[in-house]
């Protein structure tokens, strides 16, 4: 992965810096969502991560004001492809780039669906301060031992029918188990795709950031 300051069009495996304040104090990385199998690139019109950037809008001006570096990550390949995960290995490489570039400051993961799946999976690396998953895709058995000291947010509405919501409380609780403060959040609306009621998913998601970020 290599890091892009530009806004033209981003190619896959690349993370591209948004907001990049010359001492950050800490950072935020948006991760979209994708398929569960797909080997190939994302195509150059790739709608999930579209969907990402009125969160990246929000939340840079939930923290307006302090030097947070807010990014986005473009993964190498469309889904997550069975045991190669391949969206939570671009996540924890983005995290080290993030490192390079910004030394270690304190993180938080905003993630949806496949995204909110690789958050919480890279949530491991040590500067992670916590996740903010939306809509996020917990299969049966997702792993929540590296939770421990974490705080996590899962947000989903109950009419989801693309993951469920369920799996997600089903996750909060397991997560709790392992030592993590995970808390789940229904939403009144919104689906999968959170586009009724955007609004109040971009705010929320924003203030949750931001409150992660000022967590001590």
């Amino acid at each position: 992965m290599t890091l892009c300051r530009t806004r033209r069009a981003v190619e896959p495996g690349t993370l591209h810096v948004r907001t990049a304040p010359a001492v950050p104090t800490a950072a935020v990385l948006l991760l979209h969502g994708g398929r569960a199998e797909g080997p190939e690139p994302p195509p150059a019109l790739n709608f999930p991560a579209l969907r990402m950037r009125p969160f990246a809008a929000a939340v840079s001006r939930a923290v307006r004001g302090r030097e947070v570096l807010i990014a986005e990550v473009r993964y190498r390949h469309r889904g997550w492809n069975g045991p190669n995960a391949d969206p939570a290995r671009d996540a924890e490489d983005a995290l080290v780039r993030l490192r390079e570039q910004a030394g270690p400051v304190p993180v938080v993961l905003v993630g949806h669906s496949m995204g909110g799946r690789a958050a919480l999976r890279a949530a491991a690396d040590p500067a992670v301060r916590g996740v903010v998953a939306l809509a996020p895709w917990c299969p049966t058995g997702e792993p929540v031992d590296h939770l421990g000291g974490r705080r996590l947010y899962l947000l989903h509405d109950e009419t989801d029918r693309v993951t469920s919501a369920r799996a997600s409380w089903d996750f909060v609780r397991r997560a709790r188990a392992a030592g993590a403060d995970a808390v789940g959040i229904p939403m009144p609306m919104g689906g999968h795709a959170m586009l009724r009621g955007a609004h109040l998913w971009h705010r929320r998601a924003a203030e949750l950031t931001a409150a992660l970020l000022s967590h001590g």
